[in-house]
């Protein structure tokens, strides 16, 4: 899986991609500002971004966009939404953290970082998304086995039940007391056509005729 790091301190976004890299179990990209981590997400300019993202770890405190108003962009973008992020701050300022919780953050660390608590918080977030992952590919899959049901049933009509039909001429009768041939009966009642042709015998007794 792959984590974003996002902070404008090279020492932060190293000490995380060192520790994430060999315990973390994860790839790890980092970016030094929003707009450059807009970039690799892909909602800088109408960028493509990098391959997919599954967990951001983000400073409150940057220089260009703050970390809150950062997370409150992402979040506004739908194929990116349920991208866990982490807030990484030395404040602990109940304001700054209601704030990051109500832009659509998950959790927060408080600097000095402690390695197991970081790699801890790290794998749980990851391990959500995995999960959200999951699911929502088997709804997906159920989705398209619902569309191809629907399809089914819209193409195929299937007679039920007695049908009426004469032991001499095989006309089938119809609920009004009415009698067909089976090729018009069976154009009535479903969505079958015919290709005509003959069967061998049919072949032999024309050709002896």
């Amino acid at each position: 899986m792959r984590t974003l790091v996002i902070d404008d301190s090279p020492d932060i976004r190293e000490l995380i991609q060192t520790i994430l890299t060999t315990k973390g179990r994860t790839e790890v990209l980092t970016a030094d500002s929003a707009r450059e981590a807009f970039r690799h997400l892909g909602i800088e300019d109408h960028e493509s971004g990098d391959a997919a993202i599954d967990l951001i770890l983000m400073g409150i405190m940057m220089s260009d966009i703050d970390g809150i108003g950062a997370c409150r962009r992402i979040k506004a973008v739908e194929r990116l939404r349920d991208i866990p992020i982490i807030m990484v701050t030395g404040r602990t300022d109940s304001e700054d953290l209601q704030s990051a919780f109500a832009a659509g953050a998950m959790d927060y660390l408080i600097k000095p970082l402690d390695p197991v608590e970081l790699v801890a918080r790290a794998s749980s977030a990851l391990a959500l998304k995995r999960a959200i992952d999951i699911r929502k590919a088997r709804e997906r899959e159920l989705l398209e086995r619902h569309r191809q049901l629907e399809q089914a049933l819209k193409e195929v009509k299937v007679l039920r039940g007695f049908i009426p039909i004469c032991a001499s001429c095989k006309k089938i009768r119809d609920d009004k007391g009415l009698w067909h041939t089976i090729e018009a009966y069976l154009q009535a009642h479903s969505d079958i056509d015919f290709s005509h042709g003959l069967c061998p015998q049919c072949k032999d007794k024309r050709l002896r005729v």
